[in-house]
C-alpha cells in the first residue's frame, strides 16, 4: 500500500514558478511515479513521470522545457518544479504511483495509487 500527499500548490502570476511535492509512505521508493493535472471541465491529463530510480523522466509536450520532475527516495518524496507558468497550467495537480512499470505511463488508468491533489492557479 502506498499513500501520497501533495503540497506546494498556490496562486502565482504568469511567468512565475512553483515547486510541488508529493510525500509518499509505504513502498513508494520502488514505484514508478507521475504527475497528472485536471483543469475545470477537462479530463485528467498526464504531465510528467519518473522511474523508481530517477534515471528516466517523461514529459507531456505542453510542459516540456518548463517543468522538471525529480524524486528523493531517501525522503520518500517526489517533486515537480514548474517554471514559466502560464494561465493554461491552472489545474488541480495529482501525484500517482504504480508498482513496477505501467504499460502506458501517460494513462491515468495505469496508476494504482493517487493523492488528493493540490490546486495551482496561474493568473494573467
Amino acid at each position: 500500500q502506498v499513500e501520497l500527499v501533495e503540497s506546494g500548490g498556490g496562486l502565482v502570476q504568469a511567468g512565475g514558478s512553483l515547486r510541488l511535492s508529493c510525500a509518499a509512505s509505504g513502498r513508494a521508493s520502488s514505484s514508478f511515479m507521475g504527475w497528472f493535472r485536471q483543469a475545470p471541465g477537462k479530463e485528467r491529463e498526464f504531465a510528467a513521470a519518473i522511474t523508481w530510480n530517477g534515471v528516466l523522466t517523461y514529459y507531456a509536450d505542453s510542459v516540456k522545457g518548463r517543468f522538471t520532475i525529480s524524486r528523493d527516495n531517501a525522503k520518500n518524496t517526489m517533486y515537480l518544479q514548474m517554471n514559466s507558468l502560464k494561465p493554461e497550467d491552472t489545474a488541480v495537480y495529482y501525484c500517482a504511483a504504480h508498482p513496477g512499470l505501467p504499460s502506458d505511463y501517460t494513462s491515468k488508468s495505469r496508476y494504482r495509487y493517487w493523492g488528493q491533489g493540490t490546486q495551482v492557479t496561474v493568473s494573467f
